[in-house]
């Protein structure tokens, strides 16, 4: 285990009595069951533990740790999530105002970060997987194109892993970004295993990113929450980052929280390797068995090619799954699989639904998803009449497919829309108005609209179609309205 669990296990078992926060007072009666335990192992920055927000001792030694493992100058624990790590990115590597150069489906919290740094956005926009409906990797020549047409730019942000697992060619995007001494950030977020085996992408730490963040609770055994920045270079100072840290981190940081980050950097030194080893050979049986099924299918590297977007490489982790010719949706294959197979997806889009493998998983369970799949296919008749619903599908991400800097789709940036007077108007009038409110599905929560975007009618009628699917529509109002910028 790691140290810092280990110590913690050791001062809970210890005749220490607290006169210090938490208010539980480490009393395992304070929560029933197993939950007792972690109330055991919760306490404050007392002697010997160290504090993350100057680290000298035991944390600062698990951060030189993990920094090892990804091969980073500095790294650093997040207990708020890769949210506060991408914010600090942000903050540190733009100054007020500047101009930030950032991918279109970025999470929202970068889009978070450009609004308190009240920075201008330029976008990039990956080409996009039409029969899918999901965003490819980006050009690293619409890179260079933007980097040299706006000189202005300050920084650059670039989504790899995406959601669905599409990385982009970050080597190359280093390297252009660089030869323009800018900074590049990552958020790497749905690839903290990467680097870590051979046969699986390189960590964007060892391509050249200056900032790299990762989600360990996404795709590693860690807690909620848990999350890793990495520095590499000097094209941001540390110190500016550990300044922003300290805003956007809580100044009381979960003990139970880094404990797990710490016993997840072990388990990845002891064990990551072989486990990983493991899970491609359960992953690449799971695409064997699956190659039989007629209607059902899963994403691969080599979709999209040549006709309407592309794919740099895929993370072999992600189950990108749809049906093909048939009336299958991702709802309905995401609800059979919950309700009938007891099998929980982690989302579902209207063309397809999202599985997330990990080194945890076990050949048992690879096996249920792929015998349900198998046996759903059996069972799909063929039904053209729904091929055109399906090519719907792809709606909401070509919406996105325009250049960056276009008049009618930027109007003001994110901090003026924000701050103007705004009026409620009934979803089904907002074309052509102005988005006052972030809009996206949820999850991945990837803007469709950002504030200070004029809304399209094809989104608009993209939105509609969305929520009378049941998908999770975030930024419609209960009264079905959206936050507009009062005319």
């Amino acid at each position: 285990m790691g140290e810092l669990y280990r110590k913690l296990e050791e001062y809970s078992r210890s005749d220490y009595y607290p006169f210090h926060m938490p208010g539980h007072k480490r009393r395992r009666e304070s929560a029933a069951g197993s939950l007792g335990k972690i109330y055991g192992l919760d306490i404050t920055e007392i002697d010997g533990f160290d504090n993350l927000h100057q680290a000298g001792g035991i944390l600062a030694q698990s951060q030189e740790r993990a920094a090892g493992i990804y091969g980073a100058d500095r790294t650093w624990f997040l207990v708020n999530g890769s949210t506060c790590g991408i914010l600090s990115a942000v903050m540190a590597a733009a100054g007020r105002g500047d101009r930030l150069l950032m991918a279109r489906n970025s999470h929202r919290s970068v889009y978070h970060g450009a609004y308190l740094r009240e920075l201008e956005t330029s976008y990039l926009y990956p080409p996009v997987l039409e029969e899918w409906g999901i965003a490819g990797s980006i050009e690293p020549r619409e890179v260079e194109r933007a980097l040299k047409e706006q000189p202005e730019i300050a920084a650059v942000l670039v989504t790899s892993p995406t959601y669905e697992g599409i990385l982009s060619d970050v080597a190359e995007i280093a390297y252009i970004t660089h030869s323009y001494g800018r900074p590049l950030i990552v958020d790497e977020a749905h690839g903290a295993h990467f680097g870590l085996h051979p046969d699986y992408p390189p960590s964007s730490v060892s391509l050249g990113a200056d900032v790299v963040i990762h989600s360990l609770h996404k795709t590693l055994p860690s807690m909620t929450q848990t999350a890793l920045l990495h520095l590499k270079g000097n094209l941001i100072p540390a110190e500016r980052l550990e300044r922003y840290l300290r805003i956007f981190q809580t100044s009381s940081p979960s003990y139970v929280l880094m404990a797990s980050i710490d016993a997840c950097m072990d388990m990845v030194e002891r064990e990551g390797e072989r486990r990983l080893e493991s899970l491609l050979q359960i992953r690449r049986s799971l695409a064997e068995r699956l190659k039989g099924s007629r209607h059902l299918r899963l994403l691969d590297g080599q979709t999209g090619r040549p006709g309407g977007g592309t794919v740099f490489r895929m993370d072999p982790c992600k189950l990108v799954i749809a049906g093909q010719g048939c009336g299958m949706t991702g709802v309905r294959i995401y609800d059979a699989l919950r309700k009938r197979y007891h099998l929980q997806p982690e989302m579902a889009a209207e063309g397809y639904a999202l599985a997330i493998l990990t080194m945890m998983d076990t050949k048992e369970g690879v096996d249920r998803l792929a015998e349900a799949l198998l046996e759903m296919d059996r069972e799909i008749r063929e039904d053209a009449g729904m091929a055109a619903g399906r090519r719907k599908s792809g709606e909401l991400q070509k919406s996105l497919k325009k250049a960056p800097g276009k008049p009618e789709e930027s109007v003001m940036t994110i901090a003026r829309a924000y701050t103007e007077e705004q009026a409620q108007v009934p979803v089904g009038e907002c074309g052509g108005r102005i988005a006052a409110e972030f809009i996206n599905l949820y999850p991945p929560g990837i803007p469709l609209a950002v504030p200070g975007e004029r809304l399209s009618n094809d989104l608009i009628n993209s939105l509609v179609h969305n929520r009378g699917m049941g998908l999770n529509v975030q930024g419609i109002e209960k009264n079905g309205c959206i936050r507009v910028v009062k005319e």
